[in-house]
C-alpha cells in the first residue's frame, strides 16, 4: 500500500508545555521565577526529581536526578512537593485557553496538546499566526510563567518529533518538501517509540543513526522492526499520512486499576505501611465505582528498603530512587464486587501473609492494583442481595467524598496517612475530576 504525502501544508500542531510542573510551581509561585526549582514527590534525598526547571537544567538538574545529587549539583535549589491537583487545573486551563484560538483534538498527555488545521489554516504561514496564537493565549489568559514550544507538520508523529527540536518557547515547522532530510540531525532516540531497548535493537541490525535509518526503503524498514509499525514509521517520516497519524493503538476493555506510592520516611514500618495501603484502596475502590467497574481480584505489592549488606547477600536491584530493595506481591480473587468494604477485608487477608524476616523491616513501597476489572452492565447481582448494604455504604461515602474532598469519610484503618499518599503526578494519563479532586 502506498502513501502520498500531503502538499506543502501543515495538518497538524503539537503543543508540549516546557518544563509544565516545575512552570506551574513558578507561575503560582512569582519569587520562584528565574531560580532553579525542582518538583519532588517527598522532600528525601534517595526520592528523584520529577521535574526541574530550565533554570535547574542548565546546571544538569533532569528528571529522574536523585534529589541528593540535585542538592549536590545545584546547593540553592528549590525543591517543591508536587501537586496532582493543581497541574490537573492548570492542565485544563491551558487547553481552554488553546480552545479560544484552534480546537484540540487530541490530549496524548497532560503537558501535550494536538490541535487538528482545517482547509486554509493548513497554509505554512495561517498555521504559523495560529501558534503564535495559541502562545499568547496560554500567556494572556493562564500565566506569563508558562511557555510552550509547538511542533507543525503535515502528520502528527512528525508534528511531535518538531515540538521537541527546539526548546523552551519553540516554533517548529516540517514540510514534506523539506523531508526527510529534515530530520537527518537528529538521534535515533528523538524518535518517538524508540527507547533505550529499540534504539539498541536497531544499532544491533546496523542502524546508527539517522541517516542510515531514513536510507531505508520501505521493505527494509518493515523488515527492521518486523511489523507494521515500520510501514507507518516510513510513511510518517516523510509526511505521509497512514490513516492514524500517530494516535495510540486503541486497546481493549480496561483490565486494571490502582495507585502506588513510595513513602516518607516516618511512614517506613508495618504501621505506616498498612495506613498507607489503605488509603490507595479508598481512591482505588472510588475510582472503581465512578468509572463504572466492578473488580474480581487485588494485588498487593510491597517493596523493602535492604542494608547494604542485606542487599549484596540477596543479589537485589535498586528502585529508581536508588534504594536498594527486595519485593513481594499477592493477589487474591474474589466474587466481582466494588464495595470499599469487601476489597479492605480481601486486602487484609493478603497483608497477613506478607513476609516477616529481618529484610522485611523497612516497607518504603506500597502498590494496590484492582484487576480482572468487568463494566457494570455485565456485572450478575447476587441471589441473596447485598449483605450489610455494603453497595449502600460505599455509595454514601461517595457522596460525601465527592463533596467535600475524597478523604472525608473513610475507614479508620487509614486514618494514619489521612494527609498522606496524595494522587501521583499524572504524566501519560490525563487527570480526571470526581467531585472537587482530580484522580
Amino acid at each position: 500500500m502506498s502513501f502520498a504525502p500531503h502538499p506543502d501544508r501543515f495538518q497538524f500542531l503539537h503543543i508540549d508545555l516546557n518544563s509544565f510542573f516545575a512552570s506551574v510551581e513558578q507561575q503560582l509561585h512569582p519569587e520562584y521565577r528565574g531560580k532553579p526549582v525542582a518538583v519532588v514527590p517527598t522532600t528525601a534525598d534517595t526520592t528523584c526529581c520529577i521535574a526541574a526547571s530550565y533554570e535547574a537544567k542548565a546546571v544538569g538538574v533532569r528528571t529522574g536526578t536523585q534529589v541528593g545529587e540535585a542538592k549536590k549539583m545545584c546547593p540553592g535549589i528549590i525543591l517543591i512537593e508536587g501537586s496532582h491537583t493543581e497541574y490537573a487545573k492548570y492542565s485544563a486551563a491551558i487547553s481552554e485557553a488553546v480552545e479560544l484560538v484552534c480546537p484540540v483534538s487530541h490530549h496524548p498527555s497532560i503537558d501535550e496538546m494536538v490541535c487538528e488545521l482545517m482547509g486554509r489554516e493548513q497554509e505554512p504561514p495561517r498555521a504559523r499566526r495560529i501558534a503564535l496564537d495559541i502562545k499568547q493565549s496560554i500567556y494572556k489568559n493562564v500565566g506569563e510563567a508558562l511557555r510552550c514550544s509547538i511542533g507543525m507538520a503535515p502528520n502528527r508523529y512528525l508534528a511531535k518529533i518538531a515540538s521537541d527540536m527546539q526548546k523552551p518557547d519553540g516554533l517548529i515547522g516540517l514540510l514534506p518538501s523539506q523531508l526527510p532530510r529534515a530530520l537527518e540531525h537528529l538521534d535515533l532516540r528523538d524518535l518517538p517509540g524508540v527507547g533505550a531497548r529499540t534504539e539498541a535493537r536497531l544499532k544491533a541490525q546496523g542502524i546508527q543513526t539517522m541517516p542510515q535509518l531514513l536510507a531505508l526503503d520501505h521493505k527494509q524498514m518493515h523488515h527492521l522492526w518486523n511489523s507494521v509499525w515500520g510501514d507507518r514509521i516510513y510513511h510518517w517520516l516523510r509526511g505521509g499520512d497512514t490513516g492514524d497519524d500517530g494516535a495510540p493503538v486503541g486497546s481493549e476493555l480496561q483490565k486494571s486499576l490502582g495507585h502506588s506510592h513510595v513513602m516518607a520516611p516516618e511512614f517506613r514500618n508495618d504501621e505506616g505501611a498498612w495506613a498507607i495501603a489503605n488509603k490507595l484502596l479508598h481512591k482505588a475502590a472510588m475510582r472503581l465505582r465512578m468509572e463504572k467497574f466492578y473488580a474480581g481480584s487485588l494485588s498487593l505489592t510491597i517493596r523493602y528498603q535492604l542494608t547494604r549488606e542485606q542487599a549484596e547477600r540477596m543479589r537485589s536491584k535498586r528502585h529508581t530512587s536508588g534504594i536498594r530493595q527486595s519485593g513481594w506481591g499477592m493477589e487474591a480473587k474474589f466474587r466481582h464486587c466494588q464495595d470499599t468494604l469487601t476489597l479492605l477485608e480481601a486486602m487484609r487477608g493478603i497483608w497477613q501473609q506478607r513476609p516477616q524476616g529481618e529484610e522485611c523491616r523497612r516497607p518504603f513501597f506500597v502498590g494496590v492494583t484492582l484487576r480482572n476489572l468487568i463494566p457494570e452492565n455485565e456485572y450478575q447481582e447476587e441471589l441473596f442481595g447485598d449483605e450489610g448494604n455494603r453497595a449502600q455504604l460505599s455509595q454514601t461515602m461517595d457522596r460525601l467524598n465527592l463533596k467535600y474532598g475524597h478523604t472525608t469519610l473513610h475507614f479508620g484503618s487509614m486514618l494514619p496517612a489521612r494527609e498522606s499518599a496524595p494522587t501521583r503526578i499524572a504524566f501519560t494519563q490525563i487527570p480526571v475530576q470526581y467531585g472537587v479532586d482530580y484522580m
